[in-house]
């Protein structure tokens, strides 16, 4: 996909602050740290766009970025991170709950895992929590570049038994370093977000998807 404008537009902790233009949206998921912000940096071929940190948990708002004038994608709180206070994660909980069920013009989820680990019990939870409420999710294994090429099969079957893929559904290799996976995860948003008639998007992507 071609980016030709690509900005931030909004922090959001509460609806009446998200976007009102009704533009679709796609979310991004993840655990502290796994590198969602590179990733949508890598996407926009923007280095600044979104905002990196080596302080996880520092994220605590849903951030909103336009691409192209034609979607959006929300940068929701990492989750998993331990340090931060309990009624921080009880505020950072009810927040995602309240924008991932009630959110109309959510299309789905991107999934972001670190293909060097095995899936948390946060990243088991998180997807069980996506495939319950039926909300599309594209699975996306970052930090591949980290991986010598030879083990990636090898830790994509660890990332796949560990969220319970159904057989068929793929992961998406990424790496925000190499472009890896760029264009693959741009049809895939494509996919969700502006190609499908609106009645057969659920049905059609169901889960994960690489394709």
């Amino acid at each position: 996909m071609l980016v030709k404008k690509a900005e931030f537009v909004t922090s959001a902790v509460r609806p009446d602050q998200y976007p009102e233009d009704a533009l679709p949206e796609i979310a991004l998921a993840g655990r502290s740290n796994v590198g969602k912000s590179s990733l949508i940096n890598c996407l926009v071929q923007r280095k600044k766009l979104a905002h990196t940190s080596s302080k996880p948990g520092k994220t605590q708002t849903i951030n909103f970025y336009r691409i192209n004038g034609e979607l959006y994608l929300a940068d929701v709180p990492g989750y998993g991170f331990a340090r931060v206070s309990k009624s921080v994660r009880q505020s950072w909980g009810k927040m995602m709950e309240q924008y991932l069920r009630r959110r109309a013009t959510l299309r789905g989820v991107i999934q972001v895992i670190d293909l060097r680990h095995p899936p948390t019990a946060d990243d088991k939870q998180m997807h069980q929590y996506l495939q319950a409420c039926g909300i599309p999710t594209i699975v996306v294994a970052t930090k591949a570049d980290k991986i010598s090429k030879g083990k990636w099969q090898q830790h994509l079957k660890i990332v796949r038994e560990g969220l319970q893929l159904p057989k068929g559904e793929s992961v998406i290799l990424f790496s925000a370093e190499t472009g890896l996976g760029k264009e693959e995860l741009w049809n895939a948003i494509r996919v969700l977000a502006l190609d499908p008639e609106e009645d057969g998007t659920e049905q059609d992507i169901g889960g994960s998807t690489g394709e």
